[in-house]
C-alpha cells in the first residue's frame, strides 16, 4: 500500500516551538506526553510514575506492591535514558520525588494547544493519503496485509476481501504492545547488566582469592625453609662440635709428642757430645746422666695414638630420601575443596596444603 503526507514546503514554521517543546515532554518508556505524576529519577530524568512502575516491577519481580502487608527491602532499576542504576527504598517508585515543573510545563502546554485556533489546512497537510485513490485518507488497517489503507481500497480495492479494523485502534493496540516491549527489553538489560555487575564481582573475588591462596602457600612453604634451615643448623652444629673436639684431641697428642721428641733430639745431641770426650773418666761419669734420659725417653716412646678411623665423620649421615619423597608428593588437599564445592564460605580456604593420600596413608 502507497500513501504519503500530503504538504507543501514552508507552511509549518509557526508550530515548530511547540513542536520542539512537546518532544523534550515525551516519556522514553511509553512514547507519549509525560502522564501525571511525573518522578523525577536521581539522574535527573523524568518518567511517569506508571511507567517507572513497570519498569521498576519488571526489574525487581520479588518486590512487594504498594499495599501489600508484608515488608519490602526496596529494589534497583536502570534509567532508560541514561542506565544510571537508581536505588530505589521500600516504596519503590512511589518514593520518588514528584517533578512539579515540569507537570506544570504540561498543564500549560496543553492549554496552549486546547486554546490555538485549528487550522484546517494543516491537519489535512499531516494527514496520510492514499496514492490509489486520491483525496482519500488513510483511515483503516489491514490485518490480513498488515498495512495501513483507505476505506476505497477495502471496498473497491486490493483489500475488499481483508479484515480491516479502526486505524487508531490498532494505532493505540500496537502502541501499548511496543511500550510493553520496551518495558520488558529495559528490564531484560538490567537483568543482564545486573548479571554482568555479578560477574565483575565474581571476576574481582577469584582475584582476591587467588592472591590470599598464593600468599598463604607461600607462608607455609616459607615455613618449612624454616624448619629445615633450623634444622640444618642444628646438624652443622653437632658436626662442628665433634670436629673441633676431635681436633683439639689430635693437636694436644701432637704438642706433647712434639715435646718428647724435641726433648729426645736434644738427649741425641747432649750423647753425641758424650761420645766426643777423650778422658775415659769424665766420659764414665757423665755417661750416667745420659743412660738415665735415654731409659727414660725409651719408656715414654709408646705413646697414647688416636686408634684406626678415628678420623672418620660417617656416622653424621642422613637418609633424606624418604623426606624428598614426601616434599615432591605434597599437593591440595583435593577432597575437602571436592565436598566444599570449590566454594569458598565464611573466609575459609578452599584448599590445605599437605601430602598426597598416598604418602599419608605409607
Amino acid at each position: 500500500m502507497n500513501f504519503a503526507l500530503g504538504y507543501k514546503p514552508g507552511q509549518l514554521g509557526e508550530s515548530s516551538t511547540m513542536d520542539n517543546l512537546e518532544k523534550q515532554l515525551i516519556c522514553p518508556i511509553c512514547l507519549e506526553m509525560f502522564t501525571k505524576p511525573v518522578v523525577i529519577l536521581p539522574c535527573q530524568h523524568n518518567l511517569c510514575r506508571k511507567c517507572a512502575n513497570d519498569v521498576f516491577q519488571a526489574a525487581n519481580p520479588l518486590w512487594q506492591s504498594r499495599g501489600s502487608k508484608s515488608m519490602s527491602t526496596g529494589g534497583r532499576f536502570r534509567c532508560p535514558s541514561c542506565r544510571h542504576e537508581a536505588v530505589l527504598d521500600r516504596h519503590g517508585v512511589y518514593g520518588l520525588q514528584r517533578n512539579l515543573l515540569v507537570e506544570n510545563i504540561i498543564d500549560i502546554y496543553k492549554q496552549e494547544e486546547s486554546s490555538r485556533p485549528l487550522n484546517p489546512t494543516k491537519v489535512e497537510q499531516q494527514q496520510l493519503m492514499c496514492e490509489e485513490h486520491d483525496e482519500e485518507k488513510i483511515n483503516i488497517y489491514c490485518l490480513s496485509c498488515e498495512t495501513p489503507t483507505c476505506s476505497m481500497c477495502k471496498v473497491f480495492g486490493q483489500h475488499k476481501d481483508c479484515e480491516v479494523a479502526p486505524l487508531q485502534n490498532v494505532y493505540k493496540r500496537q502502541k501499548t504492545e511496543l511500550s510493553d516491549g520496551i518495558a520488558i527489553l529495559v528490564a531484560g538489560n538490567d537483568r543482564i547488566q545486573a548479571l554482568l555487575s555479578q560477574m565483575e564481582e565474581t571476576c574481582r573475588s577469584i582475584q582476591e582469592n587467588g592472591r590470599r591462596q598464593k600468599q598463604s602457600l607461600c607462608d607455609k612453604f616459607d615455613g618449612l625453609y624454616a624448619i629445615l634451615e633450623e634444622r640444618k643448623k642444628e646438624l652443622v652444629g653437632m658436626i662442628s662440635r665433634q670436629q673441633d673436639d676431635k681436633l683439639d684431641y689430635i693437636r694436644s697428642l701432637m704438642r706433647r709428642h712434639g715435646d718428647h721428641l724435641e726433648g729426645a733430639v736434644k738427649l741425641v745431641e747432649t750423647a753425641i757430645q758424650s761420645m766426643e770426650e777423650p778422658q775415659m773418666a769424665v766420659f764414665l761419669q757423665s755417661i750416667k746422666d745420659i743412660f738415665k734420659q735415654i731409659s727414660t725417653t725409651a719408656k715414654v716412646s709408646s705413646m697414647e695414638c688416636p686408634e684406626p678411623g678415628y678420623e672418620s665423620m660417617v656416622h653424621f649421615v642422613i637418609n633424606t630420601e624418604n623426606v624428598a619423597d614426601m616434599l615432591r608428593t605434597i599437593d591440595f588437599n583435593t577432597v575437602r575443596a571436592s565436598v566444599a564445592g570449590f566454594q569458598e564460605k565464611d573466609g575459609e580456604d578452599g584448599y590445605d596444603l599437605g601430602f598426597s593420600s598416598q604418602e599419608r596413608t605409607t
